[in-house]
């Protein structure tokens, strides 16, 4: 497993990658949530950010989609520096997140979920006519509810859904606009060990093109959706490797996994 790149070394690297972050860290007071955090994602790569809670991988994502400013560091969005951008600017660019505690509208139906995340990212979003059949909004929002395998529960009411479903409506919204790059905040928190199987079913599905950082708790689904892992520890990079080596590593396993991880 190779050691963390140092800032030298990226700094003189291309600028084709996804996302680049440079020398970020994020102070709270004189706590500092991430130090010096150096990280870079190929275009379509799907990466795990795993890590003990205060690890700081939630700020991580949070100076990413541009919710926290970063206290110093750089940003860069398929070579743009998006660091003072605000989020709706970093979603214009194909930028899209979920979050751990849910945001969606219970009193809507499913596709009318999708329908409205999907109108949001579009040309016509403040447009206040209802849509015809024929409107490709429409077509992308059932697209998006059977690529998540909500099919079935469409016309139901959010309020109604099960949590699971509900944590599967998410991915939908965030995959709404053509994204290019997705941050997947804990999708596996709460679920059934058969919801979780779907889950890592619907990531894997995904289209190539489109890239992912997941932070996750449970290493079996995390593991199962990557091909490169970044562990933190402390608000710094820990190690990185590919999901075998982290999950073999004895000082990731004595820090993380308890010894004990199969």
């Amino acid at each position: 497993m190779s050691a963390v790149p140092s800032l030298e070394r990226l700094n003189t690297a291309s600028s084709g990658n996804a996302l680049e972050l440079r020398g970020v860290s994020r102070l709270f007071g004189a706590l500092a949530a991430l130090s010096d955090v150096t990280l870079s994602v190929r275009p379509g790569e799907r990466r795990a950010v795993l890590g003990s809670n205060g690890a700081g991988k939630t700020t991580l994502f949070n100076c990413v989609t541009g919710d926290f400013s970063p206290s110093s560091g750089v940003i860069r969005f398929f070579g743009e520096d998006v660091t003072t951008f605000p989020p709706h600017e970093r979603i214009r660019r194909g930028l899209r997140r979920t979050y751990q505690i849910s945001s969606l509208f219970a009193g809507l139906t499913v596709v009318d979920n999708v329908y409205l995340a999907c109108r949001g990212v579009s040309r016509n979003r403040f447009s206040l006519r209802r849509p015809r059949r024929d409107d490709t909004l429409q077509h992308a929002a059932e697209s998006l509810v059977d690529a998540v395998h909500l099919t079935a529960v469409k016309d139901r009411l959010v309020g109604e859904l099960a949590y699971g479903q509900q944590r599967q409506l998410e991915i939908a919204l965030a995959l709404s606009g053509a994204p290019r790059f997705i941050l997947f905040d804990e999708p596996a928190a709460g679920l059934s060990p058969t919801e979780r199987q779907d889950l890592v079913q619907i990531l894997t599905s995904l289209p190539a093109h489109i890239g992912y950082i997941i932070i996750e708790h449970d290493m079996d689904v995390a593991l199962r959706v990557v091909e490169s892992v970044t562990m933190m520890h402390n608000g710094r990079i820990f190690k990185e490797g590919r999901p075998g080596e982290i999950e073999s590593d004895p000082e990731v396993q004595e820090l993380y996994l308890g010894g004990g991880h199969g």
